[in-house]
């Protein structure tokens, strides 16, 4: 039996979710496949997909090759015309598994259903399949999928359904076991990990799950909160902030832009000032603690002036780790009838955003020259510390571990130790 070929595009989640889709084609007996996880965040993410699963056919000659991910979800047909795919599986069949019980060969090579992509609006649940070690010392624990919100440039709600959480006691089960295990770190995810717990019995809020972790799971070393939405932190989120330390003192948010009017046009829930204070509020409660985000450049309508105010968003929020998005229409999302940008405008924001990212990561690198860091140790010659900043070492360190080492300097993308 050959194992399957499995490929991932996009995001932690999509990462994860691949791990899980791994046990159960292994499980089911799925020989020789190949498998690509796709990503719809953009257009150019779609095509992406496409190139990878022309790739992968030609390399894998006579495999049958299942399409799934957010762009099989959102656009099923565009798949299943193309010649080199056997099966296109939306991101809810994705994760059952009678689904790769269906998909073992021979038994569907011959089937006439090319695409199994149910309506994932109707979805009610969510980690029908949670895997125990993605990862080998930092775990990603999926607590949250879906989206309620209805951002005008994103197609991600049309790929994950509606929001929908993990029970707080099967989170923490599964931590327990990582912690088991010899995970050292455990990263919370989601696709809008801020509205976990509003469709649960009490409708508990982020911050209850995480003070829930690090009270019942006190042999946990290191939790990590993935990327947030701002306007939807709750005070037992800020609480946790203020007084865990074993909560580490990095969040990555979903800003998108920094001007007022575009941030009405995408229906974001918060204003330029909102972000700016509540970087603030986390400072002041967290000394010391950074932040990533989530930038988009040329979105439509934008003006020079209104990029401006996103580029200077970058400072006025203390901004370290920028990920920046040049705007991509996507077909069915009210942004893509809006106005355009030109394509060299966006090309060209996108690019002074970029420079502007690596300017504050440089001043962070600098800052951290000569201050002692606890960082975990991923591969024997690079690793994390708690701001998660990597760091290369001089020479091997034994893998897994927590160690307190003092900053020797930098390279202009990480840090030296």
């Amino acid at each position: 039996m050959t194992a399957p070929v499995f490929a991932t595009l996009g995001c932690r989640l999509n990462a994860y979710e691949t791990e899980a889709m791994k046990e159960l084609a292994e499980q089911a007996g799925l020989d020789g496949a190949v498998v690509v996880n796709t990503c719809a965040v953009t257009a150019e993410a779609v095509r992406k997909a496409k190139q990878e699963i022309r790739r992968l056919a030609r390399e894998n000659p006579g495999a049958a090759v299942i399409v799934t991910g957010c762009a099989a979800q959102t656009e099923p047909e565009t798949f299943a015309a193309m010649p080199e795919v056997t099966r296109v599986v939306g991101n809810h069949e994705k994760m059952q598994p009678e689904t790769w019980q269906s998909l073992r060969a021979p038994d569907f090579i011959g089937a006439t259903e090319k695409v199994m992509v149910d309506d994932i609006m109707s979805v009610k649940e969510t980690a029908g399949h949670l895997i125990d070690g993605f990862g080998r010392h930092r775990a990603y624990v999926q607590v949250q999928n879906g989206c309620d919100h209805r951002c005008t440039f994103c197609i991600i709600p049309y790929g994950r359904g509606n929001s929908r959480s993990v029970p707080a006691g099967v989170v923490v089960e599964q931590i327990r076991r990582l912690v088991d295990k010899g995970f050292q770190e455990v990263v919370l995810t989601g696709v809008d990990l801020t509205s976990w717990g509003q469709d649960l019995p009490g409708e508990p809020r982020l911050g209850d799950l995480t003070m829930g972790i690090v009270r019942l799971v006190p042999a946990l070393p290191r939790l990590r909160i993935s990327s947030i939405d701002s306007s939807e932190a709750d005070e037992n989120l800020m609480q946790a902030i203020a007084t865990e330390p074993r909560l580490m003192p990095h969040l990555h948010l979903s800003l998108q832009a920094g001007d007022d009017m575009i941030l009405k046009r995408m229906k974001r829930r918060h204003l330029r000032d909102d972000a700016i204070r509540f970087c603030e509020e986390a400072r002041r409660l967290r000394p010391g603690i950074v932040f990533g985000a989530d930038i988009i450049a040329g979105f439509p309508t934008e003006t020079e002036a209104m990029f401006e105010n996103s580029l200077k968003l970058v400072d006025d929020c203390g901004l370290t780790f920028l990920h920046v998005f040049p705007y991509s229409a996507r077909q069915g999302t009210p942004a893509a009838r809006m106005p355009r940008v030109p394509g060299p405008a966006i090309k060209e924001r996108a690019a002074r955003l970029r420079a502007k990212g690596q300017e504050v990561l440089s001043r962070h690198l600098r800052a951290e020259v000569g201050q002692e860091r606890s960082v975990l140790v991923e591969g024997g010659m690079s690793g994390r510390t708690e701001y998660f900043t990597e760091v290369h070492f001089a020479e091997e360190k034994p893998e897994g571990t927590i160690l307190r080492l003092r900053i020797s300097g930098e390279d202009g993308a990480r840090l030296l130790a």
